[in-house]
């Protein structure tokens, strides 16, 4: 398992941070250009989703392909391990919508 030391390890190692699932959640319809994926992430700086991107990229969730076209075109899309991670976080996010009340209610502001 290298430097993990579980698999929740790992796992949580791919989707750490705000922004990572929020991604894979907009990539799921299909392959979207940077600028899409932007604005549907309001809150996000450009720097931010760049970096998430590629480490996305680096652990083989998100596909990134480059048209030589003019002007040049990049889309980024779910590999099948992307699309199995974002059904591994359905649990999550029913979890938290059942929850809801109890998670806003322990952050100040949130509710």
């Amino acid at each position: 398992m290298g430097k993990y030391t579980c698999g929740l390890d790992a796992g949580f190692a791919v989707v750490d941070g705000k922004w990572k699932p929020l991604i894979l959640w907009e990539l799921q319809d299909g392959a979207k250009r940077f600028n899409a994926l932007h604005r549907s992430l309001p809150g996000v700086s450009q720097k931010m989703l760049t970096q998430h991107l590629k480490e996305l990229q680096r652990h083989g969730v998100v596909h990134r392909e480059s048209y030589h076209e003019v002007p040049p075109r990049v889309e980024y899309s779910m590999t099948p391990a992307g699309e199995a991670l974002l059904k591994a976080l359905e649990p999550l996010s029913d979890w938290a919508e059942t929850h809801i009340e109890l998670i806003c209610a322990a952050i100040p502001d949130a509710g």
